[in-house]
């Protein structure tokens, strides 16, 4: 009997995994644009750099249901030629660089408070869930589930705003100031 992929350590990372403009959720110049990078760290702090983020997020009016388009194919090659640049998906796929870094290009999310994360890296024999709370977005103050955790765990899920319409998130997969990982049952 062969090892499953949730019983090996990985990535298993292949084919249009990450996909051109994956990272790329708002068009480019959109008024309401808005920027979230930062790092995924290991538990010593060092970069990760092959881990792979995905995102989820409502459209600006809340919507929840997303539209097709992030795996658009090229009509001539049958390659991957990634989002059409104009319909907001709701869901975005980056990988992190050769010092763990990662960017995101999105709008601010409607009706929620916070991007879901969801993180694969090395060593991870799981997916870990997380949420980035937008620091200044008008909802986190009612959020339920950020109300519902100790002081310390809700501080590693708010961005850090650098400038305006720049956020800095990053993802600390264990060791001091570990990142607040979600269950879901």
């Amino acid at each position: 009997m062969h090892p499953t992929p949730s019983q090996t350590v990985g990535p298993f990372y292949g084919y249009a995994l990450p996909f051109p403009g994956g990272g790329d959720l708002a068009p480019p110049g959109h008024p309401d644009g808005i920027t979230v990078h930062g790092h995924v760290l290991d538990g010593a702090g060092a970069a990760v750099p092959d881990a792979l983020l995905e995102f989820w997020q409502p459209a600006p009016d809340g919507d929840r249901r997303g539209r097709p388009g992030s795996m658009r194919r090229d009509p001539v090659t049958g390659g991957f030629a990634g989002r059409n640049g104009t319909d907001f998906t709701g869901f975005a796929r980056v990988a992190t660089d050769a010092d763990g870094h990662w960017t995101l290009r999105t709008l601010p999310p409607g009706g929620a408070p916070y991007l879901a994360v969801c993180v694969f890296a090395r060593g991870l024999l799981h997916h870990l869930n997380t949420r980035a709370y937008l620091t200044g977005h008008p909802l986190s103050g009612v959020d339920r589930l950020l109300a519902s955790l100790a002081p310390e765990q809700r501080a590693g899920l708010h961005t850090r705003l650098e400038q305006p319409a720049l956020h800095r998130f990053d993802i600390r997969l264990q060791g001091e100031k570990e990142t607040t990982f979600l269950a879901f049952p």
